[in-house]
């Protein structure tokens, strides 16, 4: 088992940012999920309990393997997807939610144009990952490959998946996308009008810039 204290600190941090997209709107009742990565431990929360009604008590945690070490309550019907991820990247932690504007635009295309320059935040044009059904390994490995090169991407009729070094990270690039989604839909809701996009060099010039932006939070 890793150190305890550094297993207490990263429950409350993955029970702080599960509140935080309920109280944000991403999120409603009991849906999207949220874990971190502690050594080779992975604090994940736990299906179908209302986020506002768990407490220090109540830490969920698996091994890489997706073995349960800590906990009583069963980790997210969502793991397979967490754990893809920890096991694909330097990932420190990881947040899915069902995004109103995000979903909304899941079911429109196969990519979110790039209207704004914080798409260079998310490593490019965001993916939208095929439909497959939730808690499923098909869809954790449609995941994969629409986050090839990324750091966030869409699931189809579902919702978003970001990850970061850290939970403020991951939540900020989870804020963030679902930030350009309502932007992109507002804009092509204009009759008449279509959005301008940014160009390739456009965008590799903003997401050379970003590089390293929220790094030095946790």
């Amino acid at each position: 088992m890793e150190d305890r204290e550094s297993v207490r600190t990263a429950w409350a941090e993955v029970l702080a940012t599960a509140r935080r997209t309920v109280a944000d709107g991403l999120v409603v009742g009991t849906s999207g999920n949220v874990s971190a990565r502690v050594g080779d431990l992975v604090l994940v929360t736990p299906s179908g309990i209302p986020y506002d009604r768990l407490g220090p008590g109540d830490a969920v945690a698996v091994d890489l393997a997706g073995r349960q070490v800590l906990g009583g309550l069963p980790p997210t019907s969502e793991l397979p997807m967490h754990l893809a991820v920890y096991r694909s990247t330097d990932a420190g932690a990881v947040v899915h939610t069902h995004a109103v504007h995000a979903t909304a635009v899941s079911t429109l295309v196969d990519e979110l144009p790039p209207v704004h320059y914080l798409t260079g935040l998310l490593g490019g044009p965001v993916r939208v990952a095929e439909y497959a059904l939730y808690g499923s390994d098909e869809l954790a490995a449609n995941m994969l490959r629409a986050l090839d090169g990324r750091s966030g991407c869409l699931l189809r009729n579902h919702g978003t998946v970001t990850y970061g070094t850290g939970l403020d990270q991951a939540y900020d690039r989870t804020a963030q996308l679902e930030w350009m989604c309502r932007l992109w839909l507002t804009a092509s809701g204009v009759p008449g009008r279509t959005p301008s996009l940014l160009t390739p060099d456009e965008l590799d010039a903003a997401a050379e810039k970003l590089r390293g932006y929220g790094r030095s939070r946790g």
